[in-house]
């Protein structure tokens, strides 16, 4: 039997303090067929990077940057 795929949606702003406790998190649950998504909405601080060095380890993790607005949870209807 196949596992349906998760797909794991993180909205990402000024929080780089606890970005990472975070995808680890998401990442080391049991379930595998997971998927991480993580929106960066322009965050000044080194977010970007924790998403970037994160994707680098684990293909499950999509990062998505994007200018701060905070329209793209909706317009992605999540």
């Amino acid at each position: 039997m196949t596992e349906e795929l998760i797909s794991v949606v993180v909205p990402i702003y000024k929080v780089e303090k606890f970005l990472p406790t975070c995808i680890e998190s998401i990442i080391r649950q049991s379930y595998r067929n997971l998927e991480l998504i993580l929106v960066d909405d322009g965050s000044p601080d080194s977010c970007p990077s924790i998403c970037e060095k994160y994707k680098q380890v684990d293909s499950r993790i999509k990062v998505i940057h994007k200018k701060m607005g905070g329209y793209l949870m909706r317009e992605m209807q999540v």
